[in-house]
C-alpha cells in the first residue's frame, strides 16, 4: 500500500516506526508545524518530523488542511491508505474519504470511552482499571468512526499519565500491526460505536493542577498519577508551591488523628504524610520552584515539615 501518516509528538513514534518495517510505501508525512520548546523557546522539529527525516520521507507542515490547494497536493499522493496518530489538525472530510481503503486513527482509549484530547489522563482521574488503544475508521465526527480493533492494558495503582502514555504508545503500533493488511477489505468487521457509552475526555487545564485535601487520599493519589508529566499537581508550601511528582497511599496503619486538618503533614522527618478527606497520602516526590526534583527523603532532610499544613484547592 501506498500510505500517508499524519502524527505530530512522540506517542505516533512507534506506529510510524512499525509502518517504515512494514514494507509498505510511505509516500508523505504530515505533522504539525515546528514550535518553540524548552527553556530557550528554540524552534524545534517534533519526534515525527526527526523520524520522518531520518528515512529521507517528504514532510508536510501545513497550518490547515482546509485549503483547497492543500487538499489538492494531499490527494495528488494517491494514497491507499490514510493513517492518524495524536496529529493535532481536523482533517475535512474530503481528506478522510481520498485514500482508496479509507483513513485510520489509533486513539490511546477503549472506545466510546474517553473520546478527545486527553484519553490517558482522564482514564487515570477516573479510576479505570483498564484502557487500552482503538484502531477506527475516521468519520467527521470526533473519535467516533466505526471500530477495527482494540487491545487492553491494565492501570495499575502506581502508573503514571507518562508511564501509561509509553506502554499505549508502544500498544497502538501492535494494533494496528495485526490489523494493517485487512484495513479496507471485506474481511476485517467494523463495530460502530455505542453512542450511549460515549464519554469526553476533556483538554488539561492548568488549574486542574492544585490538590483539594478535602477529597480522599485514592483520589489525590489518581490527580498526582494523571497530571505527572504535566502540568504536576501541587500544593501551597507557605508562600511557595510544592510539586507533587509522585505519591502512594499510606500503609493501611497510618491514620490520621482526628484533630488533623485536611493537608496536614503528619510526619515530616521520615516520611511524608498528608492527613486528606479521607485516608494518607505518602509524598514519595517533590519540587519547590527553582529547585529539583528530589525523592521525599532528601527533601525532608533539608525541610522539616512535622505538623505544617499545605494548603489546597478549597480552603
Amino acid at each position: 500500500m501506498r500510505i500517508v501518516f499524519a502524527g505530530t509528538p512522540e506517542f505516533a513514534v512507534p506506529v510510524l516506526q512499525m509502518l517504515l518495517n512494514s514494507g509498505h510505501e510511505i509516500c508523505a508525512i504530515y505533522t504539525q508545524p515546528d514550535r518553540p520548546a524548552g527553556r530557550g523557546r528554540h524552534t524545534r522539529p517534533g519526534p515525527v518530523k526527526l523520524l520522518a527525516q531520518q528515512h529521507g520521507i517528504e514532510v508536510m507542515q501545513p497550518v490547515s488542511l482546509r485549503d483547497s490547494e492543500e487538499q489538492a497536493r494531499f490527494c495528488a499522493l494517491k494514497p491507499d491508505l490514510l493513517v492518524v496518530v495524536a496529529y493535532g489538525l481536523i482533517l475535512p472530510k474530503c481528506i478522510l474519504d481520498a485514500p482508496l481503503r479509507g483513513s485510520v486513527n489509533v486513539h490511546a482509549s477503549l472506545l466510546p470511552r474517553w473520546r478527545g484530547a486527553a484519553p490517558i489522563q482522564r482514564s487515570i482521574m477516573a479510576g479505570d482499571a483498564e484502557t487500552g488503544v482503538t484502531i477506527m475508521s475516521m468519520v467527521s465526527k470526533l473519535d467516533a468512526g466505526p471500530m477495527l480493533h482494540r487491545l487492553s492494558c491494565p492501570i495499575l495503582p502506581e502508573l503514571s499519565a507518562a508511564e501509561l502514555h509509553d506502554r499505549l504508545s508502544v500498544l497502538g503500533a501492535e494494533a494496528l500491526k495485526q490489523c494493517l493488511e485487512q484495513i479496507g477489505l471485506p474481511g476485517l468487521h467494523a463495530i460502530e460505536q455505542d453512542e450511549s457509552l460515549a464519554t469526553y475526555a476533556g483538554k488539561l487545564e492548568k488549574q486542574e493542577a492544585l490538590l483539594d485535601w478535602k477529597r480522599p487520599a485514592f483520589e489525590l493519589l489518581r490527580q498526582v498519577n494523571a497530571l505527572n508529566p504535566w502540568p504536576v499537581a501541587e500544593a501551597g508550601f507557605g508562600e511557595e508551591k510544592l510539586r507533587i511528582w509522585r505519591a502512594a497511599l499510606a500503609p493501611a496503619g497510618v491514620r490520621a488523628p482526628d484533630s488533623a486538618l485536611p493537608g496536614t503533614v503528619l510526619e515530616g522527618r521520615h516520611v511524608f504524610d498528608v492527613a486528606t478527606g479521607n485516608g494518607v497520602l505518602r509524598l514519595l516526590e517533590v519540587q519547590l520552584p527553582g529547585g529539583k526534583r528530589l525523592d521525599a527523603q532528601a527533601f525532608l532532610n533539608a525541610h522539616d515539615c512535622s505538623g505544617m499544613r499545605l494548603s489546597g484547592a478549597v480552603e
